[in-house]
């Protein structure tokens, strides 16, 4: 384990700085639509705007590593990022913002691949669950300073956005100084949904579900929290109980996924993270008390669903798939996320602001009953062999075609 996070230690200090920044700019880009008095429908289609650059991102971004880099591509994707943040405050108006979060979606969906096919790679698989957990658990805190941020400047001013800017910045610097080897070159761009449904149809589900969810809940639960008539000091604390507490579920959650299987593991939290969105749909207009707990039990169960499915995948993957197979995650994840926010407002105008966790109850209910359905339909994965370093890019098509790893996972494929 050691020798792993050795390896992705640059990585992941780049991946707190920019997600840092990324967390405080999702929830200000809320808040500051808020008091600028955009219409809630508007602020849901501003987070359908990023999705769908989301989604964008993952299609072009393998076409773009494969022609010049992992890093090259981290940089120039991170500079957007930072161009993106400072332009919020230059055109205060929908259609504007609208472009803005569409180019940062792009850019972060490309941002998310390049971390993540990274760490895939380097992880062997009865260790995956873990150090997945572990970058989780990362981006989770990162994005938790993220929130408190918030409550440094007023979110309609300047300042916050700067601060975003400058954080972006900076997470270019450890990652372009690190003397880690960069991930083998890229020799797949195509995103092939249907060879991914083969590989793990859970997953898939999996991570449409959390577009659903997740994409609603950060869109509009800022938003959620204002109409309830709190103050923006509450606005971020409520949203940094949720990531926090699931940041602290990442490693015990991970953990348990390696020794007793992921598929179990994901009809868990997906009932878990189900039961505390009916607790918060029931009980958080009733006291500050109340909702902050719902929002804790909601950050432990839901916010482990994503990294559990993307580890389901990736434990059927063969080594030269990861940067697709995580592409075509996160493009299924971004179809879900154009839809969830765009419905949930819906939701919220018609049945009240808590009505949106009886919609996310929903979306996770019904991704349990789907595991459940797929145990019944194939045997979950034995460990893989022992880790073998990956080789150095020149050789690795060589090799990679006879590592036993890939001939297993074919074989598993052909009979599934």
């Amino acid at each position: 384990m050691k020798a792993v996070l050795g390896s992705i230690g640059a990585l992941l200090f780049s991946a707190a700085i920019l997600l840092a920044g990324g967390g405080l700019l999702g929830t200000l880009v809320a808040v500051s639509a808020e008091l600028n008095n955009f219409p809630l429908i508007a602020i849901g289609f501003l987070s359908s705007a990023y999705f769908a650059g989301f989604m964008g991102g993952c299609i072009f971004t393998p076409h773009l590593v494969k022609r010049v880099g992992h890093v090259r591509v981290f940089a120039a994707l991170s500079s957007l990022v930072a161009a993106c943040a400072l332009s919020h405050m230059l055109f205060v108006n929908v259609a504007s913002w609208a472009i803005l979060r569409a180019l940062t979606g792009f850019s972060f969906a490309g941002l998310y691949m390049l971390i993540e096919s990274w760490i895939n790679e380097q992880s062997p698989s009865e260790k995956r669950g873990q150090v997945l957990s572990i970058y989780r658990m990362v981006d989770l805190i990162a994005v938790t300073i993220g929130q408190f941020l918030l409550n440094a400047a007023d979110p309609k001013e300047y300042i916050l956005f700067s601060v975003v800017a400058i954080l972006i910045s900076l997470a270019i610097f450890p990652i372009s100084l690190s003397t880690s080897k960069a991930p083998m070159a890229v020799t797949s761009t195509k995103l092939n949904i249907k060879k991914l449904i083969k590989i793990s149809p859970l997953a898939v589900a999996g991570c449409f579900a959390v577009g659903l969810s997740s994409g609603a809940f950060w869109a509009v639960a800022p938003v959620f929290v204002q109409k309830l008539g709190y103050p923006v000091l509450m606005v971020s604390i409520f949203m940094s109980v949720v990531v926090f507490s699931g940041a602290i579920m990442q490693w015990p959650i991970g953990w348990l996924s390696d020794k007793i299987g992921r598929r179990i593991v994901i009809i868990f939290v997906s009932v878990g993270g189900a039961v505390s969105g009916l607790f918060l749909w029931q009980f958080s207009p009733d006291s500050i008390s109340l909702m902050i707990l719902g929002g804790a039990l909601y950050g432990m169960f839901a916010m482990q669903i994503f990294g559990m499915s993307a580890a389901h995948a990736n434990d059927y993957a063969m080594s030269d798939e990861f940067v697709s197979v995580n592409g075509g995650l996160l493009l299924i994840y971004g179809i879900g996320s154009v839809i969830g926010p765009s419905v949930a407002p819906v939701v919220m105008t018609f049945a009240g602001p808590s009505a949106m966790f009886a919609y996310t109850a929903l979306i996770q209910f019904l991704l349990a009953l789907y595991g459940i359905y797929r145990l019944t339909q194939r045997d979950a994965p034995k460990e893989s062999n022992d880790y073998v370093a990956m080789p150095r890019p020149r050789a690795a098509l060589l090799i990679l075609r006879s590592d036993p790893r890939n001939l297993l996972r074919r074989k598993k494929r052909n009979k599934a």
